[in-house]
């Protein structure tokens, strides 16, 4: 089985407008990382201050150590092959960012490509397990897994990585939650609703809900 722990860091929110500036992603075949990939992006533009000082990410290391965002589409293109399980945390956002990113230079491929994958979004499970909040850094508090250098898009996946081990070990339903995205019902859906995602309404808890009460089954 193919799995590709993922993260990304952005110039902002919008998932249209905005762009990628670091993809990371480790790939792991039949239990082992065959490959840790962590690239910057030249964008061609000036970075916004606040994602200069949230991130540590500078326009002068985007100059110098970055690729263009067509060698970075190339490079998922090639590796999101058919049928492999996508995990980010909070993926609804790291994947429409990914989408618009293939979107720009596959447009008539982009959706075939995303849409042949299966994806777990680890917020949502974390929901079902932990109390409010959910951001990757207390999951790594939760589970007692050593801190990283959270907002470095190879860090943090280092992170999802541990955190979906020990998500794994806690309890082994990860399966259930494939394709199935939690999303609070005072917010809605942020970005596109892709049609091979099912969106569930999904409410805080306050300890582990029960096997038979977890979002997929609700």
């Amino acid at each position: 089985m193919r799995v590709i722990y993922f993260d990304t860091e952005t110039t902002g929110l919008e998932f249209i407008d905005d762009q990628i500036i670091e993809l990371a992603m480790l790939i792991v075949e039949d239990g082992k990382i065959i490959e840790e990939y962590d690239k910057f992006i030249n964008i061609g533009r000036d970075l916004p201050p606040k994602i200069i000082d949230i991130t540590g990410i500078t326009d002068e290391m985007l100059i110098l150590e970055g690729v263009s965002e067509k060698s970075v589409a190339d490079d998922l293109k090639s590796r999101l092959t058919p049928s492999t399980l996508m995990i980010a945390h909070n993926c609804q956002f790291d994947l429409s960012f990914i989408y618009f990113l293939l979107k720009r230079h596959y447009p008539d491929e982009a959706e075939g490509i995303v849409g042949n994958l299966d994806w777990i979004d680890t917020v949502t499970v974390l929901k079902d397990r932990k109390e409010f909040p959910h951001k990757l850094i207390d999951a790594v508090e939760y589970y007692d897994i050593e801190e990283v250098n959270f907002h470095r898009a190879i860090d943090d996946t280092k992170a999802l990585y541990d955190v979906t081990q020990a998500m794994v070990v806690e309890r082994p339903d990860l399966k259930e939650y494939i394709n199935i995205f939690g999303y609070n019902p005072k917010w809605g859906v942020s970005g596109p609703r892709f049609p091979f995602i099912e969106y569930k309404r999904q409410y805080f808890n306050k300890r582990m809900v029960g096997p038979d009460d977890i979002l997929p089954k609700k």
